[in-house]
């Protein structure tokens, strides 16, 4: 099916999830990029500790902390939210 009858269904409110291959969609910005912060091993005892207490990995409470900070600092909307 070339594009363009693929818009025409799309605009006319016919489901044209069939015609998709969203195996490999991605969204805007959401790509993963790698940093290494170091941290003193109190501070990192301290997120374990919290981390273990909410239920989530390390990893999960920064993500989630530093998406709050920013939303609030900068009145950026964090792009995905609450999917530690």
């Amino acid at each position: 099916m070339e594009a363009e009858e693929l818009d025409r269904r799309f605009d006319r409110g016919e489901d044209v999830s069939e015609y998709l291959d969203v195996s490999r969609a991605r969204k805007p910005s959401q790509e993963q990029k790698r940093v290494n912060v170091d941290f003193p091993r109190w501070m990192v005892d301290s997120l374990d500790q919290e981390a273990r207490r909410v239920g989530v990995p390390r990893q999960a409470l920064i993500k989630l902390w530093i998406a709050d900070r920013l939303e609030k600092d900068s009145g950026c909307k964090a792009r995905t939210r609450r999917k530690p």
